[in-house]
């Protein structure tokens, strides 16, 4: 069974049969790499049109006291937007990226229930219509915020058919979610080719086998949440008693937080790959981060209920404490992509300089989550704009940065060609002045009070250079985003009429899934490489203590352990801390806090005595000349300095605000003294 293109642009599908050309082709298809496409493709368009519903946010928040929307309208906006990013966007493009890539990636010469995989697609896309069909409502779209908490939510305080569409769309865009998981899974477990064994498996196809197992066991959670809404819709009686009130959230947090994960490995994962291309060295840590990824999805079905510490009905020892344990799993992702680019050459394109920017940007998005994770600070900016910077920097200074990196660095995969470098550059910056510009602020707004969710403020109340800023870096992110519009259609353009970037090398064959030619390994070109680029191809893997091995790996290893060691005990220092001042009785805290520490250890140790990535991955290194031979020293300063500011600012952040709750709690426990 092979997958040709014909030359009249008929293609056969996995079952033998000609399939049809043109758009029915395309509708109809059983090609995973087409479903990827059309996957990927409607997430992007569902992104352009969401993100111009955060524009218009923005536009309202500039100053206070503004009427440009009323707040019903506001409301609709902040709902859709939220909703649409998660349920139509983040998660849709990484299970369409798994779609187009795992069978690639493992031999496998078509997807796993093929079919079916393409209904997933038509399922979601037509939820995502279904959901904005909303605004056509008399009474407007739902307005109750993506997760939709009952009585809120109910027929009562939200009447109307703009919110029974929502329901509608989300469930459907979620069940097709779950059946792209379900394909996705089932194909990297049991169509591998000969000789793929699991620990052969590329990081991002474990970063899927992460992602779908939490797609199938978290997802249908939501299903049931909403089926539920739906009947306290139906008869408002059923949220008269706090039960299913308290209930609604716990079912929907078990789903609300492993989504935030589903959003995150792919795109981590795409992150390690380019650092490993762009650093000429293989992935540094492949088993202990292969371990992790699975860790930490199963850490991600225990924290739910840290969303809810301000209801009074969530446990907050258990939930503080699997919180704190995400940092385990969180360390040796993150350590092994510094691993990666220590002693590498680093080769500054588009998709490294995206991948560069996510680290430290999630870390930020990370260490805030353990901030809010720890109730006596979640008390403190509950539903404040600080949960809305952490969220945005979780999924747009992270996730989103990794979506851009894996667009670029794949998108030659599926072209033939590049996207332009210069305009990828400026895409770049726009993205890193607007994104920091924007969520940076919105730290100190939900310090100093503002709530989330609200279409105005007053002039007294001091907010108004913040929001200024933030929307200034929102008019950025605007500029960044048309500029990436402009490169992929500009050089799509370009694939049409034949002409590329001029950066492609001689054509080896086409593309089985798409019709343009792709440039092949100068190592598998007929005759082999050319004289002029044969010197350059160096074998950079190999068995242990081969020659092949990269020296920087040495050096790697000698002075890794003591940045981690060190980084890591900083951390734990204030996050014992935090548990011992805002427990009664410290000694269980700091009991609890020691086990979490022998854990990262243990962890360290798989990390450190782990193999790298197998070597049949990254089979040859073309070392660069010039000026990146002085990068990975500077960028490992760069990388500790980093480490030092993000310690000391979570310290500057942190200890004051304990100190300021625990001056609360002496007085309150003093007043009911008295």
């Amino acid at each position: 069974m092979t997958l040709a293109s014909s030359a009249t642009g008929r293609r056969d599908d996995p079952g033998g049969r000609t399939a049809p050309s043109g758009w029915l082709g395309w509708v109809s298809t059983t090609d995973h790499k087409r479903i990827g496409l059309l996957t990927v493709g409607t997430s992007l368009l569902y992104m352009l049109v969401i993100g111009v519903f955060a524009l218009l946010m923005r536009a309202q928040l500039t100053q206070p006291q503004e009427h440009f929307l009323s707040p019903h309208l506001y409301d609709q906006l902040f709902t859709v937007h939220g909703s649409g990013m998660i349920y139509l966007v983040m998660t849709p493009f990484a299970l369409g990226t798994g779609i187009y890539l795992v069978p690639l990636q493992i031999g496998a010469p078509a997807i796993a229930i093929p079919r079916l995989t393409l209904l997933g697609y038509w399922i979601y896309a037509l939820g995502g219509l279904t959901m904005l069909a909303g605004f056509a409502a008399p009474e407007g779209a739902h307005a109750s915020g993506w997760f939709s908490y009952p009585p809120l939510a109910d027929s009562v305080y939200s009447p109307g058919a703009g919110s029974d569409l929502w329901i509608a769309g989300v469930f459907l865009a979620v069940t097709g979610s779950i059946v792209m998981g379900w394909a996705v899974l089932w194909t990297v477990l049991r169509r591998r080719t000969r000789g793929m064994t699991m620990l052969r498996l590329p990081v991002f196809c474990w970063s899927m086998i992460a992602s779908c197992l939490m797609v199938i066991g978290a997802f249908p959670a939501l299903l049931a949440a909403l089926v539920l809404l739906a009947v306290g819709r139906t008869d408002p009686s059923v949220f008269a008693s706090n039960t299913w009130v308290i209930g609604y959230q716990h079912i929907f947090w078990f789903y609300g937080h492993p989504v935030v994960y589903v959003m995150f490995f792919p795109y981590l994962a795409a992150v390690a790959e380019v650092l490993a291309v762009f650093s000429g060295r293989r992935f540094f840590g492949y088993q202990g981060t292969a371990l992790s990824l699975l860790l930490f999805a199963a850490l991600s079905m225990s924290v739910w209920g840290h969303h809810m510490f301000a209801t009074g009905q969530a446990a907050n020892d258990y939930y503080s404490l699997t919180s704190i344990a995400l940092l385990v799993p969180a360390g040796v992702e993150y350590f092994g992509m510094i691993g990666t680019i220590l002693g590498g050459r680093l080769r500054l394109r588009t998709p490294m300089l995206l991948s560069l920017a996510f680290i430290p940007q999630f870390l930020i998005g990370g260490l805030t989550g353990i901030m809010v994770g720890t109730p006596v600070i979640d008390y403190h900016v509950t539903d404040s704009y600080f949960i809305v910077a952490h969220l945005h920097y979780v999924l747009f200074a992270g996730s989103a940065f990794g979506l851009f990196a894996a667009v670029y660095y794949w998108f030659p995969k599926v072209t033939g060609t590049l996207l332009e470098e210069r305009t990828g550059r400026l895409h770049f910056w726009l993205l890193v002045i607007g994104t920091n510009l924007t969520f940076l602020p919105m730290f100190a707004l939900g310090y100093l009070g503002i709530p989330r969710r609200v279409a105005t403020y007053a002039s007294f109340d001091g907010f108004g250079l913040l929001n200024l800023l933030a929307s200034i870096g929102a008019a950025f992110l605007a500029a960044g985003m048309l500029v990436f519009v402009v490169n992929v259609l500009g050089t799509l353009r370009r694939v049409s009429q034949g002409r590329g970037t001029g950066r492609r090398q001689p054509v080896a064959g086409a593309h089985p899934g798409v019709g343009h030619p792709v440039a092949a390994p100068a190592a598998q070109l007929p005759g082999g490489p050319p004289a002029a680029a044969r010197h350059q191809l160096r074998p950079t893997a190999g068995p242990a203590g081969a020659r092949g091995r990269h020296p920087g790996e040495r050096h790697v290893k000698r002075h890794l352990p003591v940045v981690v060691v060190a980084g890591w005990g900083l951390l734990n220092a204030v996050l014992l801390g935090v548990l011992a001042i805002y427990r009664e009785s410290s000694l269980t805290y700091w009991l609890w806090g020691s086990v979490v520490l022998l854990l990262e250890l243990a962890a360290l140790l798989v990390l450190l005595s782990s193999r790298s990535a197998p070597e049949q991955h990254v089979r040859y290194r073309v070392p660069d000349r010039g000026a990146g031979a002085a990068l990975p020293a500077a960028f490992g300063m760069l990388t500790l300095a980093l480490c030092a500011i993000y310690s000391y600012w979570l310290l500057v952040v942190a200890v004051p605000l304990l100190g300021v709750a625990a001056a609360m709690a002496v007085r309150g426990t003093t007043g009911r003294e008295e």
